[in-house]
């Protein structure tokens, strides 16, 4: 497996290699250059893409063998959207796992308890979810997520165990705040885009292409096209077979402490 450990034992052992052939022939510079690169592009990836455990264990799918599936949105509470989707879940009877950011629970402490009323699952997904979190210190990105923490407890009296990055990018000190904290990293297997669409079917059909057992859908409050296209996906989703469950239902994991 493709971790941040053995790619970096990987990149010095090629390091030391190219030197000790210096002793025996010319190496090209551009050759370092290539190492570097793909020393560096190997890095990118791993932070991106957070169901590479690259540098921390993501939970991001259930098992294949069972056809549960969870609904997942990130950034919310928000008050033009939240409570819409949340009419549209309670309609069609589906739980969700809404993935909340710190700040914008104040003045939307209804909406937050409403969620847990109503059977979902509430997680953290950091406090401030500024663009730069994830290149903070460690201990500056676990003091933003114990304020998320802090904000969650004083509305519902749980606190969270489960915790998706900003933006899903995950990095040494992510990964460090992630631990420290003994929080349980949350991914996904299927990102729609949704806050990127600008149409509602193709929206739709991407979101339904690949859809298998035991998926987690990424899904944001405020996506542009959503709340249009939530319906259409749940019904077709069930039409498939598929139940929709919590993450940790999907997972076998507590969600709170």
């Amino acid at each position: 497996m493709l971790t941040a450990i053995n790619t970096r034992l990987a990149f010095v052992a090629t390091l030391l290699l190219l030197l000790v052939m210096e002793t025996f022939v010319v190496v090209p510079w551009w050759a370092y250059l290539i190492v570097l690169l793909i020393y560096l592009s190997t890095l990118a990836y791993g932070s991106y893409f957070i169901q590479s455990g690259f540098y921390i264990k993501a939970l991001y799918k259930g098992s294949n063998t069972q056809n549960k599936i969870a609904i997942t949105f990130d950034d919310g509470p928000v008050q033009e959207f939240t409570p819409r989707l949340l009419d549209l879940l309670k309609a069609e009877n589906v739980p969700a796992s809404f993935f909340l950011i710190g700040k914008n629970i104040t003045g939307n402490e209804a909406l937050v308890n409403r969620m847990l009323a109503e059977g979902h699952v509430v997680g953290n997904h950091s406090y401030s979810h500024t663009y730069w979190f994830a290149m903070n210190s460690t201990n500056t990105i676990l003091a933003d997520l114990k304020q998320c923490d802090i904000e969650l407890e004083r509305v519902t009296g749980k606190r969270p165990r489960f915790f998706r990055p900003p933006y899903g990018v995950t990095n040494p000190m992510v990964a460090g705040a992630t631990r420290n904290g003994g929080y349980q990293c949350i991914g996904w297997s299927i990102r729609t885009y949704d806050t990127n669409a600008t149409d509602a079917n193709a929206l739709l059909q991407k979101s339904l292409k690949n859809l298998g057992n035991g998926d987690i859908i990424l899904f944001h409050d405020w996506g542009k096209h959503t709340i249009g296209i939530l319906s259409d996906f749940i019904r077709e989703a069930r039409s498939r077979g598929f139940q929709f469950v919590g993450v940790d239902e999907l997972l076998n994991q507590k969600a709170y402490y």
